[in-house]
């Protein structure tokens, strides 16, 4: 995409955007019923998803007004800036910005402020060390170029045509992922079924290794951290860093495809500890860190490698792990014993192939959305940076 900027002019985003300083005593005597803080802006999105209800109890008292742009002042490199689809009120680390009509369209100044140079530039003028803020008097110096109101709204229209795909997409993944839901409570919270505990089943369970500093009888190996392991059981392989480690204790501790890899340790304050990941590479020497347990299955009849991990999966979404924690020095640990006791259905092989094929093409479709939002959204992006980036 080419776009002819010969005859655009400079202007100053003071120019073309209004910084709104109204505030309320009480907002709710004033009608508003909803408010928005830092953590209800996503990075990425400019659509608000979640908000806090005033009649729960809020400090903020800045207005905004339904189509008006709220940008987040505080730690600017979290690219944090939505249009508002509601009136309420927001937090004072965010800045409310109304488009002058005189130069600029209403519906183009949302990608404004999503484009790399406006990020780039409103992190250049944060001043703080930790928690650095932008300023709109900063802000208002930002110069870039604009075509004439014409061409403007035939701009707004391509950018609003894009963001009204992705969220056509959104709206499939969600659906899917209800599906998904839907499908792994059918399979894995059956009555109908005997069930056994995970410790009674034939496998081998492997305790977690990590780097050495000696330099005898060594060798290099990548290993499979906590922050390698990724939503839905997915491992992120070109991450896993590489250590020296033991050769003998190594050939005990290599991974092989098929190994279920269980987080034991860590988590966080909105992440409990149990998050469960599927190793799959075939190449390559892996192990996994000390903070970790691997359960391995072997020419048993019993349970199929796949089948075990989905249900650990499931057990850990339905956050069946939050019961099995205990807390030590701000660290979160899980009871291994506790968890090696819970009891998973069981049908004949057949059926859990059966299962497994459902599964997995619902995980193959899933998976085939996400690509598709990630890839719009790229060239999302890059149309915006072509429009507003550049040199002015």
């Amino acid at each position: 995409m080419r776009i002819d900027k010969s005859t655009w002019k400079i202007y100053k985003f003071g120019d073309i955007a209004l910084n709104l300083k109204a505030t309320v005593k009480d907002p709710s005597s004033e009608g508003f019923e909803r408010y928005v803080g830092l953590e209800h802006i996503i990075p990425g999105n400019i659509h608000i998803k979640s908000w806090g209800n005033i009649s729960d109890g809020t400090t903020f008292t800045r207005v905004f007004r339904e189509g008006q742009v709220l940008f987040g002042k505080r730690r600017a490199y979290q690219k944090k800036v939505a249009i508002a689809e509601f009136d309420g009120v927001c937090s004072g680390d965010i800045l409310v910005f109304k488009a002058n009509e005189k130069y600029l369209i209403s519906e183009l100044l949302p990608f404004i402020t999503q484009s790399d140079k406006f990020f780039d530039y409103a992190v250049k003028t944060s001043a703080g060390s930790l928690s650095p803020r932008t300023k709109y008097k900063d802000l208002a110096k930002f110069k870039f170029k604009l075509p004439p109101l014409d061409e403007q709204k035939r701009l707004a229209d391509l950018m609003w045509s894009v963001d009204k795909t992705i969220t056509a997409y959104k709206k499939l993944l969600s659906n899917e992922l209800l599906t998904r839901s839907v499908t792994l409570k059918n399979i894995f919270l059956s009555k109908t079924y005997k069930t056994t505990k995970i410790n009674e089943l034939p496998i081998k369970e492997i305790n977690g290794m990590w780097k050495t500093g000696e330099t005898k009888d060594v060798m290099k190996v990548s290993i499979i951290r906590s922050t390698e392991i990724k939503p839905f059981g997915e491992i992120s392989y070109n991450t896993a860093q590489r250590h020296t480690v033991k050769k003998f204790k190594f050939d005990n501790k290599k991974l092989i495809p098929g190994d279920i890899i269980i987080e034991r340790s860590g988590g966080g304050p909105d992440q409990p500890v149990g998050r469960v990941c599927y190793f799959n590479e075939p190449d390559g020497n892996y192990t996994f860190s000390n903070f970790m347990s691997a359960i391995r299955i072997h020419n048993c009849n019993k349970v199929l490698p796949k089948y075990l991990f989905y249900f650990l999966l499931f057990f850990y979404e339905m956050k069946g792990t939050n019961r099995l924690q205990k807390q030590t020095t701000g660290i979160r640990n899980l009871d291994y014993d506790l968890y090696r006791k819970i009891k998973i259905p069981i049908r004949n092989i057949e059926e859990q192939k059966a299962c497994l094929n459902t599964i997995e093409k619902i995980e193959k479709n899933r998976k085939s959305l996400e690509a598709y939002i990630i890839l719009i959204k790229k060239i999302q992006k890059q149309i915006i940076n072509q429009i507003f980036g550049g040199k002015s």
